[in-house]
Protein backbone atom coordinates (compact mmCIF):
# COMPACT_ATOMS: atom_id res chain seq x y z
CA UNK A 1 0.00 0.00 0.00
CA UNK A 2 0.91 3.45 -0.93
CA UNK A 3 1.66 5.58 2.14
CA UNK A 4 -0.59 9.24 2.50
CA UNK A 5 0.85 12.14 4.33
CA UNK A 6 -1.86 14.81 5.04
CA UNK A 7 -0.05 18.33 5.10
CA UNK A 8 -1.68 21.37 5.48
CA UNK A 9 -0.41 23.74 3.10
CA UNK A 10 -1.15 27.13 4.85
CA UNK A 11 0.73 24.99 7.90
CA UNK A 12 3.64 22.87 7.35
CA UNK A 13 5.18 20.22 8.73
CA UNK A 14 8.30 20.51 7.93
CA UNK A 15 9.88 17.74 9.37
CA UNK A 16 7.17 15.36 7.84
CA UNK A 17 7.92 17.30 4.51
CA UNK A 18 11.79 16.43 4.85
CA UNK A 19 11.32 13.02 5.68
CA UNK A 20 9.47 12.61 2.66
CA UNK A 21 12.56 14.74 0.74
CA UNK A 22 14.73 11.73 2.22
CA UNK A 23 12.45 9.29 0.52
CA UNK A 24 12.32 11.27 -2.93
CA UNK A 25 16.12 12.02 -2.92
CA UNK A 26 16.81 8.60 -2.26
CA UNK A 27 15.24 7.28 -5.78
CA UNK A 28 11.45 6.54 -4.05
CA UNK A 29 8.51 8.10 -6.14
CA UNK A 30 6.34 10.78 -4.55
CA UNK A 31 3.07 12.09 -5.57
CA UNK A 32 2.71 16.08 -4.13
CA UNK A 33 0.49 18.85 -5.14
CA UNK A 34 1.78 21.47 -7.01
CA UNK A 35 -0.97 24.79 -8.21
CA UNK A 36 -1.79 22.98 -11.27
CA UNK A 37 -2.69 19.27 -10.75
CA UNK A 38 -0.78 16.44 -8.86
CA UNK A 39 3.05 15.70 -9.96
CA UNK A 40 4.51 11.78 -9.51
CA UNK A 41 7.96 13.07 -8.67
CA UNK A 42 11.60 11.09 -8.68
CA UNK A 43 15.29 12.73 -8.41
CA UNK A 44 15.09 13.84 -12.02
CA UNK A 45 19.42 13.12 -11.94
CA UNK A 46 19.19 9.73 -10.75
CA UNK A 47 17.41 7.29 -14.20
CA UNK A 48 17.05 4.34 -11.91
CA UNK A 49 14.17 6.59 -10.27
CA UNK A 50 12.95 8.41 -13.22
CA UNK A 51 12.72 4.79 -14.91
CA UNK A 52 10.04 3.83 -12.11
CA UNK A 53 7.91 6.65 -13.04
CA UNK A 54 7.78 5.43 -16.94
CA UNK A 55 6.69 1.75 -15.09
CA UNK A 56 4.09 3.15 -12.63
CA UNK A 57 2.43 5.44 -15.53
CA UNK A 58 2.62 3.16 -18.43
CA UNK A 59 3.93 6.14 -20.03
CA UNK A 60 5.55 5.97 -23.27
CA UNK A 61 9.51 6.83 -23.47
CA UNK A 62 8.75 9.26 -26.09
CA UNK A 63 6.96 11.46 -23.66
CA UNK A 64 9.21 13.80 -21.99
CA UNK A 65 8.91 14.67 -18.28
CA UNK A 66 9.05 18.34 -16.52
CA UNK A 67 11.84 18.91 -13.89
CA UNK A 68 10.87 21.03 -11.18
CA UNK A 69 12.86 23.17 -9.28
CA UNK A 70 12.77 24.73 -5.80
CA UNK A 71 13.85 28.49 -7.08
CA UNK A 72 15.41 29.99 -10.00
CA UNK A 73 18.49 30.25 -8.96
CA UNK A 74 18.90 26.42 -10.07
CA UNK A 75 17.94 26.66 -13.26
CA UNK A 76 21.79 26.30 -14.46
CA UNK A 77 21.83 22.96 -12.94
CA UNK A 78 19.80 21.25 -15.69
CA UNK A 79 19.42 23.72 -18.46
CA UNK A 80 22.64 25.43 -20.29
CA UNK A 81 22.65 28.31 -22.87
CA UNK A 82 20.36 29.96 -21.26
CA UNK A 83 18.37 33.08 -23.66
CA UNK A 84 18.13 36.18 -21.52
CA UNK A 85 14.44 35.67 -22.39
CA UNK A 86 14.23 32.66 -20.34
CA UNK A 87 15.39 34.92 -17.37
CA UNK A 88 13.01 37.57 -18.27
CA UNK A 89 9.91 35.14 -18.12
CA UNK A 90 11.45 33.44 -14.91
CA UNK A 91 11.31 36.60 -13.55
CA UNK A 92 7.88 37.61 -14.39
CA UNK A 93 6.00 33.79 -13.70
CA UNK A 94 8.01 31.79 -11.42
CA UNK A 95 7.36 30.97 -8.92
CA UNK A 96 3.63 29.83 -11.08
CA UNK A 97 2.56 27.84 -13.59
CA UNK A 98 4.71 28.53 -16.64
CA UNK A 99 7.02 25.37 -17.89
CA UNK A 100 10.08 26.48 -20.51
CA UNK A 101 11.66 24.34 -22.83
CA UNK A 102 15.19 25.05 -22.88
CA UNK A 103 18.87 23.27 -23.97
CA UNK A 104 19.52 20.60 -21.03
CA UNK A 105 22.64 20.13 -19.74
CA UNK A 106 24.21 16.66 -20.32
CA UNK A 107 23.63 15.35 -16.19
CA UNK A 108 19.73 15.09 -17.51
CA UNK A 109 19.12 11.34 -18.13
CA UNK A 110 17.57 10.93 -21.97
CA UNK A 111 14.64 9.33 -20.53
CA UNK A 112 13.60 12.65 -18.82
CA UNK A 113 13.81 14.43 -22.44
CA UNK A 114 12.45 11.28 -24.80
CA UNK A 115 16.32 11.12 -26.15
CA UNK A 116 15.83 15.12 -26.84
CA UNK A 117 18.51 17.58 -26.30
CA UNK A 118 16.01 19.87 -24.61
CA UNK A 119 14.49 20.00 -21.31
CA UNK A 120 11.03 21.26 -19.97
CA UNK A 121 11.45 23.26 -16.59
CA UNK A 122 9.41 24.52 -13.84
CA UNK A 123 9.58 26.25 -10.76
CA UNK A 124 5.86 25.56 -8.94
CA UNK A 125 4.38 28.30 -6.63
CA UNK A 126 2.31 25.81 -4.66
CA UNK A 127 3.93 25.69 -0.93
CA UNK A 128 4.07 22.21 -0.36
CA UNK A 129 5.35 21.89 -3.46
CA UNK A 130 8.11 24.38 -3.30
CA UNK A 131 9.01 23.15 0.47
CA UNK A 132 9.60 19.73 -0.34
CA UNK A 133 11.81 20.37 -3.83
CA UNK A 134 13.73 23.08 -1.06
CA UNK A 135 14.37 20.02 0.90
CA UNK A 136 15.09 17.74 -1.46
CA UNK A 137 17.88 19.62 -2.67
CA UNK A 138 17.38 17.90 -5.91
CA UNK A 139 15.38 18.32 -9.41
CA UNK A 140 12.62 16.39 -9.80
CA UNK A 141 11.08 15.02 -12.65
CA UNK A 142 7.46 15.15 -12.44
CA UNK A 143 4.28 14.49 -14.95
CA UNK A 144 1.14 14.09 -13.51
CA UNK A 145 0.71 11.53 -11.16
CA UNK A 146 -2.33 9.29 -12.70
CA UNK A 147 -2.39 6.79 -14.93
CA UNK A 148 -0.82 7.64 -18.66
CA UNK A 149 -3.62 9.39 -20.72
CA UNK A 150 -6.15 8.99 -17.89
CA UNK A 151 -7.89 12.98 -16.87
CA UNK A 152 -5.08 14.29 -14.80
CA UNK A 153 -5.01 14.57 -10.72
CA UNK A 154 -6.27 17.33 -8.73
CA UNK A 155 -6.68 15.43 -5.34
CA UNK A 156 -4.87 13.38 -3.70
CA UNK A 157 -7.66 10.65 -3.73
CA UNK A 158 -7.44 10.51 -7.82
CA UNK A 159 -3.64 9.93 -7.61
CA UNK A 160 -4.80 6.70 -5.35
CA UNK A 161 -7.36 5.40 -7.68
CA UNK A 162 -4.68 5.07 -10.80
CA UNK A 163 -1.48 4.18 -8.72
CA UNK A 164 -2.32 2.86 -4.97
CA UNK A 165 0.30 0.63 -4.47
CA UNK A 166 2.93 1.41 -6.75
CA UNK A 167 3.91 4.75 -5.60
CA UNK A 168 5.65 5.21 -1.99
CA UNK A 169 4.36 8.39 -0.73
CA UNK A 170 1.18 10.42 -1.84
CA UNK A 171 1.63 14.21 -0.11
CA UNK A 172 -2.64 14.95 0.27
CA UNK A 173 -2.35 18.44 0.36
CA UNK A 174 -6.21 18.91 -0.63
CA UNK A 175 -7.12 20.44 -4.12
CA UNK A 176 -5.17 21.69 -5.94
CA UNK A 177 -5.85 25.89 -6.95
CA UNK A 178 -5.64 25.83 -11.16
CA UNK A 179 -6.52 22.62 -12.27
CA UNK A 180 -5.03 22.03 -15.41
CA UNK A 181 -1.31 21.50 -15.93
CA UNK A 182 1.61 24.34 -16.99
CA UNK A 183 1.69 26.58 -20.02
CA UNK A 184 4.85 25.11 -21.80
CA UNK A 185 6.83 27.71 -23.83
CA UNK A 186 9.63 26.13 -26.14
CA UNK A 187 12.16 29.05 -26.43
CA UNK A 188 14.73 27.04 -28.41
CA UNK A 189 12.92 27.79 -31.20
CA UNK A 190 11.84 30.86 -33.44
CA UNK A 191 9.63 32.46 -32.53
CA UNK A 192 9.15 30.73 -29.18
CA UNK A 193 5.98 28.37 -29.30
CA UNK A 194 3.12 27.91 -26.95
CA UNK A 195 3.30 23.68 -27.34
CA UNK A 196 0.93 23.56 -24.72
CA UNK A 197 -1.73 26.15 -23.16
CA UNK A 198 -2.31 25.75 -19.65
CA UNK A 199 -2.06 28.37 -16.59
CA UNK A 200 -0.02 30.99 -18.12
CA UNK A 201 -2.03 32.75 -21.21
CA UNK A 202 -0.34 34.05 -24.24
CA UNK A 203 -1.35 37.40 -24.20
CA UNK A 204 0.82 37.31 -20.65
CA UNK A 205 3.44 36.00 -22.02
CA UNK A 206 3.59 38.44 -25.24
CA UNK A 207 4.54 40.90 -22.50
CA UNK A 208 7.14 39.57 -22.25
CA UNK A 209 8.69 38.07 -25.26
CA UNK A 210 6.14 40.01 -27.90
CA UNK A 211 7.00 37.00 -31.09
CA UNK A 212 5.73 33.92 -29.22
CA UNK A 213 3.43 32.77 -31.02
CA UNK A 214 0.72 29.23 -29.90
CA UNK A 215 0.71 26.04 -32.13
CA UNK A 216 -1.60 23.26 -31.50
CA UNK A 217 -0.08 19.58 -32.91
CA UNK A 218 -0.73 16.31 -32.52
CA UNK A 219 1.98 13.63 -32.44
CA UNK A 220 2.33 9.97 -33.01
CA UNK A 221 2.63 7.71 -30.04
CA UNK A 222 6.16 6.14 -31.52
CA UNK A 223 8.22 9.78 -32.18
CA UNK A 224 9.93 11.68 -29.57
CA UNK A 225 7.33 14.47 -28.14
CA UNK A 226 8.54 17.96 -27.80
CA UNK A 227 6.37 18.40 -24.92
CA UNK A 228 4.58 16.29 -23.13
CA UNK A 229 0.41 16.51 -23.93
CA UNK A 230 1.08 16.37 -27.64
CA UNK A 231 -0.35 13.08 -28.30
CA UNK A 232 -4.19 13.33 -29.62
CA UNK A 233 -5.36 10.59 -26.70
CA UNK A 234 -5.13 12.49 -23.34
CA UNK A 235 -6.81 13.44 -20.44
CA UNK A 236 -9.50 10.86 -21.27
CA UNK A 237 -12.69 9.66 -19.31
CA UNK A 238 -13.00 5.52 -20.07
CA UNK A 239 -16.32 6.60 -21.69
CA UNK A 240 -15.89 8.01 -25.15
CA UNK A 241 -16.05 12.00 -25.16
CA UNK A 242 -17.65 14.37 -27.84
CA UNK A 243 -16.85 18.18 -27.46
CA UNK A 244 -19.01 21.18 -28.39
CA UNK A 245 -17.56 24.38 -28.79
CA UNK A 246 -19.36 27.77 -29.56
CA UNK A 247 -22.32 29.89 -28.11
CA UNK A 248 -24.61 28.94 -25.60
CA UNK A 249 -27.12 29.23 -27.93
CA UNK A 250 -25.66 26.94 -30.40
CA UNK A 251 -24.04 24.21 -28.36
CA UNK A 252 -27.38 23.94 -26.66
CA UNK A 253 -29.29 22.81 -29.47
CA UNK A 254 -26.90 20.50 -31.16
CA UNK A 255 -25.65 19.03 -27.87
CA UNK A 256 -29.41 18.43 -26.74
CA UNK A 257 -29.97 16.66 -30.37
CA UNK A 258 -27.28 14.46 -29.73
CA UNK A 259 -28.64 13.63 -26.52
CA UNK A 260 -31.35 12.63 -27.48
CA UNK A 261 -30.26 10.31 -30.27
CA UNK A 262 -27.97 8.82 -27.62
CA UNK A 263 -30.84 7.67 -24.93
CA UNK A 264 -33.31 6.53 -28.14
CA UNK A 265 -30.52 4.01 -28.55
CA UNK A 266 -30.15 2.75 -24.98
CA UNK A 267 -27.15 5.10 -23.66
CA UNK A 268 -26.79 6.17 -20.71
CA UNK A 269 -25.56 9.54 -21.18
CA UNK A 270 -23.02 12.22 -19.38
CA UNK A 271 -23.45 15.77 -19.78
CA UNK A 272 -20.22 18.31 -18.97
CA UNK A 273 -20.78 21.68 -19.36
CA UNK A 274 -20.67 25.68 -18.18
CA UNK A 275 -23.73 26.69 -15.77
CA UNK A 276 -24.87 28.78 -18.78
CA UNK A 277 -25.19 25.96 -20.98
CA UNK A 278 -26.44 23.77 -18.36
CA UNK A 279 -29.58 26.52 -18.15
CA UNK A 280 -30.11 26.48 -21.75
CA UNK A 281 -30.50 23.07 -22.05
CA UNK A 282 -32.46 22.06 -19.34
CA UNK A 283 -35.67 22.55 -21.32
CA UNK A 284 -34.42 20.88 -23.97
CA UNK A 285 -33.52 17.30 -21.71
CA UNK A 286 -36.22 17.51 -19.81
CA UNK A 287 -38.16 17.22 -23.25
CA UNK A 288 -35.95 13.93 -24.05
CA UNK A 289 -37.91 12.30 -21.25
CA UNK A 290 -35.40 9.53 -20.29
CA UNK A 291 -35.52 9.97 -16.29
CA UNK A 292 -32.03 8.20 -14.99
CA UNK A 293 -30.33 8.12 -18.31
CA UNK A 294 -29.06 11.71 -18.67
CA UNK A 295 -26.09 12.60 -16.05
CA UNK A 296 -25.72 16.52 -16.03
CA UNK A 297 -22.70 17.87 -14.32
CA UNK A 298 -21.79 21.70 -14.23
CA UNK A 299 -18.05 22.59 -14.67
CA UNK A 300 -17.73 26.12 -13.47
CA UNK A 301 -19.38 28.87 -15.53
CA UNK A 302 -18.52 30.95 -19.05
CA UNK A 303 -18.30 33.57 -16.76
CA UNK A 304 -15.59 31.88 -14.25
CA UNK A 305 -13.18 29.92 -16.49
CA UNK A 306 -11.20 29.29 -13.61
CA UNK A 307 -13.49 27.63 -11.89
CA UNK A 308 -14.25 25.55 -14.78
CA UNK A 309 -10.68 24.55 -14.61
CA UNK A 310 -10.45 23.98 -11.67
CA UNK A 311 -13.51 21.39 -12.00
CA UNK A 312 -12.53 19.88 -15.16
CA UNK A 313 -10.88 16.59 -14.59
CA UNK A 314 -12.67 15.73 -10.92
CA UNK A 315 -16.11 16.17 -13.25
CA UNK A 316 -14.54 14.10 -15.59
CA UNK A 317 -13.62 11.27 -13.08
CA UNK A 318 -16.74 11.73 -11.42
CA UNK A 319 -18.73 11.21 -15.38
CA UNK A 320 -16.79 7.91 -15.08
CA UNK A 321 -17.64 6.71 -11.35
CA UNK A 322 -21.35 7.41 -12.57
CA UNK A 323 -20.75 4.82 -15.26
CA UNK A 324 -22.27 6.94 -18.44
CA UNK A 325 -21.58 5.43 -21.71
CA UNK A 326 -20.77 8.33 -23.28
CA UNK A 327 -19.43 12.09 -22.62
CA UNK A 328 -21.08 15.13 -24.12
CA UNK A 329 -19.25 17.96 -22.96
CA UNK A 330 -19.16 22.03 -24.05
CA UNK A 331 -16.52 24.87 -23.34
CA UNK A 332 -16.06 27.97 -25.09
CA UNK A 333 -12.94 29.04 -27.31
CA UNK A 334 -10.49 32.10 -26.10
CA UNK A 335 -6.98 32.88 -24.91
CA UNK A 336 -5.62 31.94 -21.58
CA UNK A 337 -7.51 29.16 -19.48
CA UNK A 338 -10.22 28.75 -22.00
CA UNK A 339 -7.53 27.55 -24.31
CA UNK A 340 -5.94 25.03 -22.30
CA UNK A 341 -9.75 24.14 -20.91
CA UNK A 342 -10.35 23.74 -24.99
CA UNK A 343 -7.01 21.78 -25.31
CA UNK A 344 -7.73 19.04 -22.68
CA UNK A 345 -11.50 18.47 -23.75
CA UNK A 346 -10.22 18.32 -27.20
CA UNK A 347 -7.59 15.40 -26.57
CA UNK A 348 -9.76 13.33 -24.29
CA UNK A 349 -12.43 13.51 -26.97
CA UNK A 350 -9.37 12.16 -29.51
CA UNK A 351 -10.14 15.00 -31.91
CA UNK A 352 -14.09 14.64 -31.54
CA UNK A 353 -15.09 18.01 -31.86
CA UNK A 354 -18.41 19.76 -33.01
CA UNK A 355 -17.96 23.46 -33.78
CA UNK A 356 -21.18 25.54 -33.65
Amino acid sequence: MTRVVVIDPQDLDLARIREVATVLRDGGLVAFPTETVYGLGAHALNALAVARIFAAKGRPETDPMIVHLAGVDRLDTVARNVPPAARDLAAAFWPGALTLILEKRPAVPEAVTAGLHTVGIRVPSHPIAHALLDAAGVPVAAPSANRFSRPSPTRAEHVLADLDGVVDIVIDGGATTIGVESTILDLTVTPPLVRRPGGVALSEIRRVVPDAMSVSETMPHERAQPAPGQLLRHYAPRAPLTLYVGEVAGVSVRLANDVRTAVASGQRVGVLAPEEDLLALAPRLAAVGASGRVVTMRCGSRRDRDAAARDLFQTLRALDARGVDVILASAPEGDGINAAIVDRLTRAAEGRVVRT
